[in-house]
């Protein structure tokens, strides 16, 4: 087969307009890249205003995972005002942030990555008629329960911070929400709800059991160990990506990078993974050694997307600049995302690299034996609600029992600069903050797509999405529908709009 480049535009079921050039040669992809295609400026529009105006105008840069943008600004603020949060305020962050990765998981596996099982290209699969009968949109018995069940847990944030998306709950020392009883109440009862659901429809077991599997081994055992395992919706995946192939394809590099997520309480009876400060520990892991994480190793790299520059080519968030400077086809920069490098190297993020870095065993033990591949990517996000729903329950159950503050007066300062690192559910998000006369000198953000869904660097290496894509063979270079598979492993996300699609 003779070699042809094929460019899609935008790429259809992911956030966002994701223009992604593939060049194919003998049915392989041998080279990849990913245009972010639509700028936006919220770093522009925040400059001159309130520092408080953060609060309110970053929640709308996503539709779908706003409380964590909400969070990261707040806690921006936390490190420059000095504000205390207190454990109230830590529980109810907290929760509302664990209910929107939850809902996240959720939707995204089965509305937007497993419809793609239901794809002409898997009809020789001998499970595919039951994909069809789960995973159809808007019909499969699976994608139906998921609208009906992940609106539920959704409920959580608009009682505990108001309204979803979009909210402004949160400020420096705190929350400004006072949950009653009834609303706590509320909230465990849906939670109580939806973990029935995810136990019986997901998992096809509690979840005490899917936290004993430590391996491999121990997964594969588990699948033969019961029916309803292999007829739950993670016994279905293990089931279709054995006999489809799915654990070689869409293989990345290896380095992980995570921010850290939910700060821990002083006093609470949740246990965290090995780290005091928080419930899923922040780190980077290359080759297997997992470091500390120091935000200082972050740059971001403009050598290849829109965007002018005076000083280096690359440099710290606390730095940078965001002055938008579209070149068209004369040049090689080709994106509207920047290129985030930790220590100088790619890192992916998001559910497995979340939790490989935090300890968890299993998906440890399948990072170090498997790798990052669209089947781990995939797992770690339909697993991820297995760990968050113990902690979230804890933290409400300790709302009910006691009493306490949700807030703590803090001193505003007419300058400073902090930062605000969060897992969102989709990995690492970042927003870097600079005050000057009581206003905001600078504000930039990186975002989990913007690590994954990165262009190639000064060195010409490849982002993550970028990299995983090379050597995906390709049936139909007319209509590239494997790399379509590998892309939406990762969840991307890069604006929330309209998408449209050729016919």
């Amino acid at each position: 087969m003779s070699a042809k480049t094929v460019c899609v535009v935008p790429f259809n079921r992911v956030e966002g307009d994701l223009k992604v050039r593939l060049d194919i040669e003998e049915g392989r992809v041998t080279d990849a890249r990913c245009s972010g295609i639509m700028y936006r400026g919220f770093e522009n529009i925040l400059k001159g205003r309130g520092p408080l105006d953060g609060l309110v105008i970053t929640p709308r840069i996503c539709g779908i995972c706003s409380t964590s943008h909400l969070s990261a600004a707040a806690k921006a603020l936390d490190s420059i005002f000095g504000a205390e949060v207190p454990d109230n305020g830590l529980r109810i962050r907290n929760i509302t942030g664990m209910a929107e990765m939850i809902q996240n998981d959720t939707r995204h596996s089965f509305l937007l990555f497993m419809a793609d099982f239901t794809h002409p290209h898997f009809r020789k699969h001998p499970l595919y008629e039951e994909a069809q009968r789960r995973y159809t949109p808007m019909k499969g018995s699976d994608a139906v329960q998921t609208v009906r069940e992940s609106r539920r847990i959704l409920e959580i944030i608009a009682l505990l911070g108001g309204q979803w998306p979009h909210s402004s709950f949160m400020v420096p020392g705190g929350v400004v929400t006072v949950p009653s009883p009834n609303d706590i109440s509320q909230c465990r009862f849906m939670v109580r709800h939806y973990r029935r659901w995810y136990e019986r429809q997901v998992l096809g077991c509690a979840i005490e059991r899917w936290r004993e599997i430590q391996s491999r081994k121990d997964l594969d055992d588990w699948l033969e160990e019961r029916p309803e395992h292999q007829k739950s919706a993670v016994g279905f995946f293990l089931r279709f990506s054995e006999a489809a192939k799915l654990e070689e394809q869409g293989r990345g590099d290896g380095r992980f990078i995570s921010f850290g997520g939910f700060d821990m309480p002083r006093e609470t009876g949740v246990k965290s993974f090995g780290n005091k400060d928080q419930f899923l520990g922040a780190g980077f892991l290359a080759d297997g050694i997992t470091a500390s994480l120091d935000q200082e190793k972050i740059v971001e790299d403009l050598s290849h997307c829109w965007f002018e520059n005076s000083g280096p080519i690359t440099q710290h968030p606390f730095s940078g600049e965001t002055r938008p400077y579209a070149t068209g086809s004369e040049s090689d920069r080709y994106s509207w995302a920047k290129a985030p490098r930790y220590d100088g190297h790619p890192a992916e993020c998001g559910p497995l690299a979340q939790l490989a870095v935090a300890g968890d065993p299993l998906m440890g033990d399948l990072a170090e034996t498997i790798g990052s591949t669209l089947f781990t990517r995939v797992l770690a996000r339909l697993a991820r609600t297995a760990i968050l729903l113990p902690a979230l329950e804890g933290w409400l159950q300790e709302l009910a029992d006691g009493e306490g503050e949700s807030f703590h007066n803090y001193d505003p300062v007419n300058e400073g600069e902090g930062f605000g690192l969060v897992e969102a559910p989709r990995g690492a998000l970042g927003h870097w903050v600079k005050i000057r006369d009581k206003k905001i000198q600078t504000y930039q953000i990186i975002t989990p797509t913007a690590w994954n869904a990165s262009p190639r660097d000064q060195k010409e290496v490849r982002g993550p999405i970028e990299a995983s894509l090379v050597n995906t063979t390709i049936e139909n270079p007319d209509d590239p529908f494997e790399a379509g598979l590998v892309i939406r492993s990762f969840d991307p996300c890069l604006v929330c709009t309209v998408h449209a699609i050729e016919t």
